[in-house]
C-alpha cells in the first residue's frame, strides 16, 4: 500500500527550533544562577560573598525554589484565562530579564545589607518570570503540532527535555568558572545575557506560531464549577465530597500557608516552633486521610454525586471533573522527592565545599599527554565533527526516514560546528579545569542525558506492566531515600576527619538522578495521561506546585530542628532524617498507588 501521508506530517513545524532554543538558553540562565547561589550566600564578604551561615543559605535557596514553583499557578491562570500562552511567555520573560539585571547589579550595592536587598529583589523577579512561563512553554510546543503530526510529539518532547539538560549541564560548568575568574557580578550577568537571548529567540518565531484560544474563549467549565453544581443538588454524599476536598485541597493549603509564614517572616523561636509543629501536624493529618480514603476506595466520588451536575454540564465536563481529585491523592506524596532533589543545589554543594577539589591537570593520563596537548585538543574536536558528519550523512541519505528541509540540514551543520568548536576550546583548558562543589552539580544533567534514552528505549519496553507510571515513581522514591543514605555516609566520614575527593558525590548523584528519571519525568507523564484534555494545564501546575511544598518543607525542618548551631543542615543526622522520612512516604505512596484506578488503561499496562 503506498504511503499517503503528507510530507509535512513527517516534519517538525519550523517554529519548534525557536521554542527548543529558547528553553535551552532559559535553563542555562536559571541553573547558572542556582549553581553559585550557595557559595555566594555563604562566601566571605571580602571575597564578594554575603557571609551568611549554612542554615540561612539553605533557607534562602529553598524559599527561592518554592516561590519559583508556586508561580506556575499564576502563569497557568494568565495563559488559560486572559492572554494566552504566547503573550504570557513573552511578557513574563521580560520580567525574568529584569530580575537577572537586578541580581547582576548586586555588586554595586556596597555593603552586605544592600546586596541582600538586591538578592531578594532579583530572585523574586526571577521566580515570577521563570515560574510564570514554566507551565506554558511545553504546552505551547504541543500546540504547534497538527493532529496528523501527533506521532512526532514523543521525539519533540524528548528533544525539549534534552535541551533542558543540555543548558543546565553547561551552566553548572561555565558559571562557576566565570565566578572564579571574574567574580560574582559577571557570573550573575552572563545568565542575564542568556535569558535576553532566550527571549529574542522566542520572539523571532512569532510569525510562525500557532496560537490556541484560551479556555475563557472556549467557555470550558473547570473542576470547581462542576463540583459546586453537583454539591448544590446532591441529596447524599455531601459529607464525603467535603472530606474529599478537605483532603486534597484544604489540608495542603493549610500546610503551605503555615510553612510559607514560617519561611518568609522573621519571628521569635517560640512562634517558629508553634508554626513549624502546626505545619507538621497538618501534613501528618493530610497523609493519614489520603491513606484511609484510598484504602476505603473513596478517592473518586461516586456516580450518584456527579450525576447531579448533569443538568448544567455535559458528560465530557463531568468526566473531566471527576478525574481531578484522584490525581491529587497521588500528588500528595510527591513533595518529599523535591525536598531531597532540590538540596543538590544547597546542602550537597555545602557538603562538597568540605571535600577535596578534583584537578584534571594532576591525573596521570593528562600529565603524560601534556607536552602534546594542543594536538590532543584539536584532534578531539576534529573527531567529534567527524562523528557529526557521519550521523549527518546517514540521516539525510536514508530512504527509510522522512526527508528534512535544506534549512534544517544547514542548521544541523552550523550547530555541529559550534559544538565541536566549543568542545575543542574546552579540551584546551581541560588541564586547568578543577571540579569542585559547584561544578559537581553538572553531574545531574550529564547522567540524565544518558539515562533517559537508556530507560525509555531499552528498559521500559522489556518490563511490561512493571513500567506502569506509579510503579516507576514508587521505585524512584525508594532510590531517592537511598541516595541520602550515601550522602549521610560521606558526611560521617568528613565529620571524622577524612579528606574525601568531591568526585565521591558521583555515587549519590547517580542514585538520585536515576530516581529523578523514574519519578519526576514519569510524574509529568502520569499527569498528562491521566488528566482530562481541558485540565492538563491545571494538573501540570499542581504537579509543579508540589516542588513548592517540598522546598518549604526543607525550610521548615531547618528552622524547626536547627539545634542552635546554624550548621545542622549539613550533618549526618539531618541527612539520615530526610532518608528515613522518604522511606516512610515511599511505603505510603506504594500503598495508595495499589488502590488507584487508571483512566488510561494502556498506562496501567506499562505501555
Amino acid at each position: 500500500m503506498p504511503d499517503t501521508t503528507q510530507p509535512s506530517a513527517n516534519r517538525w513545524p519550523p517554529q519548534i527550533k525557536y521554542i527548543i532554543g529558547n528553553e535551552a538558553c532559559e535553563r542555562f540562565s536559571y541553573y547558572g544562577i542556582r549553581s553559585i547561589m550557595a557559595g555566594y550566600i555563604t562566601g566571605q564578604v571580602v571575597a564578594g560573598g554575603l557571609g551568611q551561615d549554612k542554615d540561612r543559605a539553605t533557607e534562602i535557596i529553598h524559599m527561592f525554589v518554592s516561590a519559583n514553583y508556586f508561580m506556575p499557578l499564576l502563569g497557568a491562570w494568565l495563559s488559560d484565562k486572559l492572554i494566552g500562552r504566547y503573550h504570557t511567555i513573552l511578557w513574563v520573560s521580560l520580567v525574568y530579564c529584569l530580575g537577572n539585571g537586578v541580581l547582576a547589579c548586586s555588586g554595586l550595592a556596597g555593603d552586605v545589607h544592600g546586596k541582600m536587598l538586591c538578592l531578594a529583589t532579583g530572585l523574586g523577579l526571577i521566580a515570577l518570570g521563570s515560574g510564570g512561563i514554566k507551565p506554558c512553554v511545553s504546552a505551547f510546543m504541543g500546540d504547534q503540532f497538527k493532529p496528523e503530526q501527533s506521532h512526532l510529539l514523543q521525539k519533540a518532547y524528548g528533544a525539549f527535555y534534552w535541551s533542558i539538560n543540555f543548558g543546565s549541564f553547561f551552566s553548572f560548568l561555565v558559571i562557576p568558572w566565570i565566578k572564579d575568574e571574574s567574580g560574582y557580578a559577571i557570573a550573575f550577568g552572563v545568565p542575564g545575557v542568556l535569558m535576553a537571548l532566550a527571549t529574542l529567540i522566542f520572539w523571532l518565531g512569532t510569525k510562525y506560531y500557532t496560537r490556541k484560544p484560551t479556555n475563557r474563549e472556549l467557555k470550558h467549565a473547570g473542576f470547581f464549577k462542576v463540583f459546586w453544581h453537583a454539591f448544590q443538588n446532591a441529596d447524599e454524599f455531601k459529607a464525603t465530597a467535603l472530606l474529599n476536598i478537605f483532603t486534597t485541597i484544604g489540608l495542603p493549603v493549610v500546610a503551605v500557608v503555615l510553612m510559607a509564614t514560617l519561611s518568609f517572616t522573621t519571628l521569635n523561636d517560640a512562634a517558629n516552633q508553634i508554626l513549624g509543629w502546626s505545619a507538621l501536624v497538618a501534613i501528618g493529618l493530610w497523609y493519614l486521610l489520603v491513606v484511609v480514603l484510598s484504602v476505603l476506595r473513596k478517592m473518586e466520588l461516586p456516580d450518584a454525586f456527579w450525576a447531579k451536575a448533569a443538568p448544567r454540564h455535559d458528560e465530557k465536563e463531568i468526566a473531566s471533573a471527576r478525574s481531578f481529585t484522584p490525581i491529587l491523592f497521588m500528588f500528595a506524596f510527591v513533595p518529599i522527592f523535591w525536598t531531597l532533589f532540590d538540596q543538590t543545589n544547597s546542602t550537597w554543594v555545602l557538603q562538597g565545599q568540605q571535600m577535596v577539589t578534583f584537578k584534571f591537570g594532576e591525573t596521570y593520563l593528562i600529565k603524560l599527554l601534556l607536552p602534546n596537548w594542543s594536538v590532543v585538543a584539536i584532534g578531539s574536536g576534529i573527531l567529534l565533527q567527524l562523528v557529526f558528519s557521519i550521523l549527518l550523512f546517514r540521516r539525510f541519505s536514508s530512504r527509510t526516514v522522512p526527508s528534512i528541509s535544506a534549512g534544517f540540514q544547514i542548521l544541523f551543520v552550523v550547530i555541529s560546528l559550534i559544538v565541536s568548536s566549543l568542545f575543542t576550546w574546552f579540551m584546551f583548558y581541560l588541564p586547568k579545569v578543577d571540579i569542585g562543589a559547584e561544578q559537581m552539580q553538572s553531574m545531574n544533567p550529564l547522567i540524565v542525558m544518558g539515562l533517559v534514552p537508556l530507560l525509555t528505549l531499552l528498559v521500559y519496553p522489556r518490563i511490561g506492566r512493571f513500567a506502569a507510571p506509579l510503579k516507576r515513581m514508587s521505585c524512584g522514591m525508594f532510590l531517592a531515600g537511598g541516595s541520602y543514605l550515601v550522602v549521610a555516609a560521606l558526611q560521617q566520614r568528613i565529620e571524622h576527619g577524612a579528606h574525601l575527593c568531591v568526585l565521591w558525590q558521583t555515587v549519590p548523584y547517580l542514585v538520585l538522578t536515576t530516581a529523578e528519571v523514574l519519578f519526576s519525568t514519569t510524574g509529568l507523564e502520569f499527569a498528562f495521561r491521566e488528566a482530562a484534555a481541558d485540565l492538563k494545564s491545571t494538573i501540570v501546575s499542581f504537579f509543579l506546585l508540589t516542588t513548592t511544598v517540598g522546598d518549604l518543607f526543607v525550610v521548615t525542618v531547618t528552622k524547626l530542628f536547627g539545634a542552635g548551631s546554624h550548621e545542622a543542615s549539613v550533618s549526618t543526622g539531618r541527612f539520615m532524617q530526610y532518608a528515613g522520612m522518604t522511606f516512610v512516604v515511599a511505603v505510603l505512596f506504594s500503598l495508595v498507588a495499589a488502590f488507584y484506578q487508571y483512566h488510561d488503561k494502556a498506562a496501567a499496562q506499562g505501555k
